[in-house]
């Protein structure tokens, strides 16, 4: 690996912080979306409101947008109501910046999963004795499920790739060690295309696995 000249470990540790932020904030991302595709399901006025605000302020702005705000802006807001500073750890509003996007849009593919599930099929379930839960956990989900899993995974791709901004607030992940690597060495275009073979493997890897997911997901009788 003489190309990269010693820089293999540092470019490896990098891929390790953006493995973790797309982990971190895939989970945070997904509690988010479900928390607002219920808002936005309650059939209340208000929490609708506030469910459709989310979505449409967390998809209308920019990423780099919602990490500088997170960033500059939450350390503010602490520092006003403690009355004392704040520091914020770039990893943590990385990851926060990150899954406020990200929830966004699988509030929006769970609620179309959802409602995908023909209306016939659940007032079938209630008139078999099902209680609503029992609808919910065995006629509902399942299908909604097989339909969000293709959405939910090009998304999942999207949040692997867009770690890279969280850099330009000094993330130690891969981008901002390859930044790191190619200032040292004089050779931007070496470690710039280390950076992107190693994103073009995470994301053949993760294509794979939700390949392998989706046909899993597809019933023994369809296949």
């Amino acid at each position: 690996m003489e190309l990269l000249q010693g820089y293999e470990a540092q470019l490896l540790q990098g891929t390790l912080t953006t493995l973790k932020l797309a982990a971190c904030a895939l989970v945070l991302g997904t509690v988010l979306g479900s928390a607002c595709c219920w808002l936005q399901l309650s059939g209340v006025r208000v929490l609708e409101a506030v469910g459709r605000t989310y979505v449409a302020v967390a998809r209308g702005v920019p990423y780099l947008l919602i990490v500088f705000a997170v960033f500059f802006g939450a350390p503010l807001t602490l520092a006003t109501l403690t009355g004392r500073p704040v520091e914020i750890d770039t990893f943590a509003a990385g990851v926060v910046a990150l899954a406020l996007s990200f929830g966004a849009y699988v509030a929006e593919i769970i609620r179309g999963a959802l409602l995908s599930v023909p209306g016939p099929q659940r007032e079938a379930a209630r008139m078999l004795g099902l209680s609503r839960l029992q609808t919910m956990g065995t006629v509902v989900l399942p299908q909604a499920a097989r339909a969000a899993l293709p959405p939910f995974g090009n998304q999942s791709i999207v949040l692997l790739k867009q770690t890279s901004i969280v850099s330009i607030v000094g993330c130690d992940e891969l981008m901002r060690k390859a930044a790191e690597a190619a200032g040292a060495t004089r050779q931007p275009f070496t470690m710039y295309l280390a950076a992107a073979l190693i994103y073009l493997g995470l994301t053949a890897m993760l294509t794979l696995c939700l390949g392998w997911a989706e046909r899993r997901s597809v019933p023994t009788a369809q296949r």
